[in-house]
C-alpha cells in the first residue's frame, strides 16, 4: 500500500503539481468549512468588491455542516457533503486563489477546467465517516455567518486528516478512470 503524502495549508501549485489521483493524503493546518449559503454569501461579496471573511489564497474548503461538539470535543461528526451543491460558485473561488476542496461526489466540467486553469485539487472525504474525521480536527471557531448553524463558516485546525486526490490540478478525475477501469472488469 502506497505511504500517503502529508500536505500542510496554505497550499501552492508546488505543493499540488505532484499529486495524482489516487493518492492518499493527509492533511495538516487551517481549513475552512463552508457550505452552499457560505459560497453564496461569498461570492456576492466578491462581486461587490468587499472584504471576504478569509483569505482564499492557498485556503482549502471543507463541505460539511458538523453536527456539535460534545463536552471535551473539538466538533462534532464531520462528514463530508455533495460537493455538487458548491459547483456553481466554486470556479469563481479557485480564480481566486482556492487551492484545495475537500468532499464527495464528482465535479462539474466548469470546476474541473478552473482547477486546471489556476492550480487546485479536489480531495474526497470517506462519507458516512463523519465521527472518524472528527478525530483529525483539532480545533473548530466560527469566523463567519454564525447565523447559518452548522453552515457557518469555520476555521478549524486539522491534523493528519485523511483524504483521497479525487481530482488533480491537471484535469485527471478519480470519478471517471474508476467507472471505466470497473467497466473493463465487467
Amino acid at each position: 500500500m502506497a505511504q500517503a503524502k502529508s500536505l500542510k495549508t496554505p497550499l501552492t501549485n508546488d505543493d499540488l503539481k505532484d499529486l495524482k489521483i489516487g493518492d492518499k493524503v493527509m492533511l495538516t493546518g487551517p481549513i475552512y468549512s463552508a457550505r452552499d449559503a457560505a459560497h453564496k454569501r461569498i461570492v456576492d461579496l466578491i462581486d461587490k468588491n468587499e472584504k471576504l471573511p478569509f483569505d482564499l489564497k492557498g485556503a482549502a474548503v471543507y463541505y460539511v455542516g458538523p453536527a456539535p461538539a460534545k463536552p471535551g470535543q473539538a466538533i462534532g461528526s464531520a462528514g463530508p457533503t455533495t460537493s455538487g451543491r458548491m459547483d456553481a460558485y466554486t470556479p469563481l473561488l479557485i480564480s481566486k486563489g482556492l487551492k484545495a476542496m475537500i468532499g464527495k461526489g464528482p465535479r462539474s466540467k466548469e470546476v474541473k477546467q478552473a482547477m486546471k486553469e489556476h492550480g487546485a485539487v479536489y480531495l474526497a472525504a470517506i462519507g458516512g465517516a463523519g465521527a472518524l474525521i472528527s478525530k483529525s480536527i483539532t480545533k473548530a471557531d466560527v469566523v463567519a455567518y454564525e447565523e447559518l448553524g452548522a453552515e457557518a463558516i469555520r476555521l478549524m485546525q486539522v491534523k493528519d486528516l485523511p483524504l483521497i486526490v479525487a481530482i488533480d490540478m491537471h484535469g485527471n478525475d478519480l470519478y471517471e478512470t474508476g467507472k471505466e477501469a470497473y467497466r473493463k472488469r465487467a
